[in-house]
């Protein structure tokens, strides 16, 4: 059942099920908390109460917001964990792992752990030999192109590439769901606005954070040349010993969504690791 959080600037709709430690789930530009639908029941299963959100101008939430930084993004998942009781597990794909970086290191009284999937969190260059990498030139080509020009059909072209080889097993019902909510006003201009937004605000709290940090790259993410090193200079910018790298082969940038089981197994042996250490 969907429920809404009115928060500064806007709405925010979001989800609960099950009971137990909060875990949040943030997904990534042009997606819903439907990209969680897979992760969920594991994690309810495994004795957790899981929230999973859709960002400012996402899914249920509403459209109309002055700003679309990680910074921005972050202050919405405070605001919902503050909200639900936490401290809380957070865990964000995408642009979603750079707002779990910034909400961490701001306040680490409601983080114990975060999770980054596929995360923008640092600066991002391209270099010549970048571009020699098919992959990451076809990726990169359509998901600029759908910035730019707020294309849909260079949207689910990007889809096609940055989920390479196996694909979930509703793949056309999940691409038809994207596709009408970005049709509904305003939620493709959300997107672009969200896209264009530089991750410079995540990198710079790296160092800031506290609690430990599992982040989790597909060896076939389209939008680096290299996922496996922007993975490792994530970790390597926050203190030393926080950070862990995890590597799932085959997967692209939705590895929760291709691999949900893989990506489960991992979330909760860190969280076993972390209570251990606790």
């Amino acid at each position: 059942m969907t429920e809404y959080l009115a928060v500064d600037g806007g709405t925010i709709a979001y989800e609960v099920t099950g009971s137990g430690p909060l875990i949040v789930l943030a997904h990534g530009v042009g997606d819903s908390r439907a990209a969680y639908r897979a992760v969920v029941p594991h994690l309810v299963t495994a004795g957790y109460r899981v929230a999973a959100v859709d960002l400012r101008g996402c899914g249920e939430s509403s459209v109309d917001w002055p700003a679309w930084s990680r910074s921005d993004i972050a202050g919405d998942l405070l605001a919902l964990i503050r909200h639900l009781g936490g401290p809380a597990v957070l865990v964000g794909h995408s642009v979603s792992g750079g707002a779990a970086t910034i909400a961490a290191a701001r306040e680490p009284s409601l983080v114990t752990s975060v999770v980054e999937l596929a995360p923008f969190t640092r600066k991002q260059s391209v270099r010549l030999g970048d571009l020699r990498v098919r992959r990451f030139r076809r990726g990169m080509v359509r998901l600029l192109g759908a910035g730019l020009f707020g294309s849909l059909r260079l949207w689910r072209s990007y889809l096609d590439v940055a989920y390479p080889g196996v694909r979930p097993a509703d793949w056309a019902e999940r691409l038809g769901r994207i596709e009408t909510l970005l049709r509904e006003p305003g939620r493709m201009k959300a997107m672009q606005a969200m896209g264009r937004s530089a991750p410079t605000d995540a990198g710079a709290r790296l160092g800031d954070v506290r609690c430990p940090v599992l982040v989790v790259m597909g060896t076939l993410d389209p939008d680096w040349a290299d996922p496996r090193a922007e993975g490792a200079a994530v970790v390597d910018a926050l203190p030393a010993g926080l950070g862990r790298l995890e590597m799932i082969e085959g997967a692209g940038h939705y590895p929760h969504d291709q691999y949900p089981d893989r990506v489960v197994a991992l979330v909760l042996a860190f969280l076993r690791s972390d209570a251990a250490r606790a």
